[in-house]
């Protein structure tokens, strides 16, 4: 099942692939909720409100896709993290070889169609934009076994992990953590869609010129991994959302005017639009040095 939200914060399913089927009035007393925690309940009590929503899908026909204005698939979780190093995309690269560790993103999530700014601050170099598979925790958890794991995901959506690339990693609020740098979409494609998450491929574009194109098999820690090991730390909360990390091959600079798109196999494909401040093109990228550029340097990645 493909769950989104739309227009004026309604709950749809996707029927056909082009028809959106109202499913709102599952939850009740939505407006005393508020968006997220409508969201929240829904993922949580998801086996609860299941038969239910499918008795209406199957009833109803629903109104064209392209009619409606696609919103964030979650209004603002409690948490959006996303894993640092995570793929194995060089030569001799093990999963002995990386640490496994995490930042925070902004929960202010930018929709489908949505703006990503980029704004200017002097260290910065240059912004780039990696295309991530995100995973949308389904219950609360907490010291969850990584064989357990797997119980706890609702399911998947694309994520674009935006940085601003060049200045010292004191903390990651400004490379990584401004409002509109967690674009996320188009809708979260339930987990029984997806029977194996580590065979999908990740796709994307910049002005419709071709940038990442990896397959999820390279990824070095798995998702029950990456479940046990941050619940051990953090409460992890229905709807929380978790990017797993990027292949970077093909990662290139990001400029105000400029068109970014994305798409993961089975979950569907989104564009975002930028705006803003822009630092120069011509820069090259190296990965695995988190140490900022000296002049003339490359920019590194993470």
């Amino acid at each position: 099942m493909k769950i989104l939200r739309f227009d004026d914060d309604q709950i749809g399913i996707l029927k056909n692939g082009d028809h959106v089927v109202d499913v709102s009035s599952v939850i009740r007393h939505r407006a005393e909720r508020g968006p997220q925690r409508v969201m929240e309940v829904l993922i949580g009590d998801f086996d609860d409100y299941r038969g239910e929503i499918e008795k209406i899908v199957e009833r109803e026909s629903g109104v064209p896709l392209s009619s409606v204005k696609l919103l964030s698939p979650i209004s603002r979780p409690s948490k959006c993290l996303a894993a640092f190093v995570n793929y194995l995309d060089k030569p001799g690269r093990t999963v002995e070889s990386l640490v496994i560790e995490f930042f925070h993103k902004s929960p202010e999530l930018v929709g489908p169609e949505g703006e990503i700014e980029l704004r200017d601050i002097p260290p910065v170099a240059v912004f780039q934009a990696e295309a991530e598979f995100a995973f949308i925790v389904g219950k609360h958890a907490k010291n969850v076994t990584q064989e357990n794991a797997m119980d706890y995901v609702f399911g998947y959506v694309p994520f674009f992990d935006v940085s601003a690339r060049g200045m010292t990693r004191r903390s990651q609020v400004l490379p990584k953590g401004q409002d509109t740098f967690s674009p996320c979409g188009p809708w979260i494609t339930t987990k029984d869609e997806i029977p194996d998450p580590y065979s999908l491929q990740v796709r994307s574009w910049l002005n419709g010129e071709d940038r990442q194109n990896y397959n999820t098999r390279d990824m070095a820690y798995k998702i029950d991994y990456q479940i046990a090991w941050l619940s051990k730390y953090l409460q992890l909360q229905p709807g929380d959302v978790v990017a797993t990390g990027t292949h970077h091959d093909g990662i290139a600079p990001i400029n105000s005017g400029e068109v970014l798109e994305i798409e993961i196999e089975k979950l569907g494909r989104t564009k975002y639009f930028l705006k803003g401040d822009s630092p120069r093109k011509d820069v090259k990228f190296v990965a695995g040095n988190n140490l900022p550029p000296k002049p003339g340097m490359p920019i590194t990645q993470v």
